[in-house]
């Protein structure tokens, strides 16, 4: 048995076996044009405290963003990967669930897996940590007292009577269901405190919005029995009065969230806890 090949045009072969033609069509591969390389500088704050008379400093490093992913975090990784595995962050989920990368890039404070890489190759994106917090090493701030604080608002369920707890499920409603939407989505990340320059100034004694804000969800939690209790912890000139509706957290954060919304919502909560007070005394 034979068989023919016969080239008919540029793309058509025609291959004849036992007096039967078949006619296929193929594509010619060519090997594409290397795309132009696009430079991109990216201003990374360093310290290392190990480091002895190791001082704060920007280090510039350049990218190929043809060879990196979009996001910031992309950048850092590769950075980290192929250039100075000494760089240092936090990172987890790329996902923008844990809130471990967060960072101020560019002037703002944000997750470096959801901020998309400036592709203006002219203009350096520039990386600092989370403002007015230490740092532990380059990227990494000390979030110790903020956890500290979140920690001081007892953020779980409390109940009058423990006798029944484990043993039965509670309840909610759809409609008392509903009141978190827009407060159990923070992830801590601690975007919104580090951006509240009351937060800058009485970090120590002001909670700040992040924590605020899941002090507010637990409060108007159907479930929850100590909502008084909650709120004579917040009495004090600086827990909460501290705010000045200023709003940075509210629109600096990843989440969509409104801190400062629930931060109006705990004060007004506050006037009538006050005034219930007063007239039981």
């Amino acid at each position: 048995m034979s068989v023919v090949c016969v080239t008919l045009s540029r793309n058509v072969l025609a291959i004849r076996n036992s007096g039967m033609m078949v006619m296929v069509r193929y594509a010619q591969t060519a090997a594409a044009p290397a795309p132009e390389p696009k430079i991109k500088k990216f201003q990374i704050y360093r310290w290392d405290p190990d480091s002895a008379g190791d001082k704060p400093r920007m280090q510039t490093y350049e990218i190929d963003l043809n060879s990196c992913g979009p996001m910031v975090l992309d950048a850092l990784i590769k950075i980290k990967n192929e250039i100075d595995p000494t760089l240092t962050f936090r990172r987890s989920c790329r996902e923008g669930i844990c809130g471990s990368c967060a960072m101020n890039i560019n002037g703002g404070n944000t997750l470096a897996c959801l901020n998309k890489i400036d592709t203006n190759i002219n203009k350096p994106t520039k990386i600092y940590p989370l403002p007015h917090m230490y740092v532990v090493k380059d990227l990494v701030p000390d979030m110790s007292n903020f956890y500290a604080q979140y920690k001081s608002i007892e953020p779980y369920l409390k109940k009058k009577d423990e006798a029944q707890e484990g043993k039965e499920q509670y309840f909610q409603s759809v409609e008392d269901r509903q009141k978190l939407d827009g407060l159990y989505e923070c992830i801590l990340c601690a975007c919104c405190s580090t951006s509240c320059p009351s937060y800058w100034w009485n970090g120590d004694k002001y909670l700040g919005p992040a924590v605020l804000m899941q002090a507010y969800r637990w409060m108007i939690d159907s479930r929850d029995e100590f909502t008084e209790e909650r709120l004579s912890k917040l009495q004090d000139p600086f827990s909460l009065y501290r705010c000045h509706t200023i709003m940075n957290c509210t629109k600096t954060c990843p989440k969509g969230l409104n801190p400062g919304k629930a931060i109006a919502e705990i004060k007004k909560m506050m006037a009538t806890y006050k005034e219930k007070k007063a007239a039981a005394s």
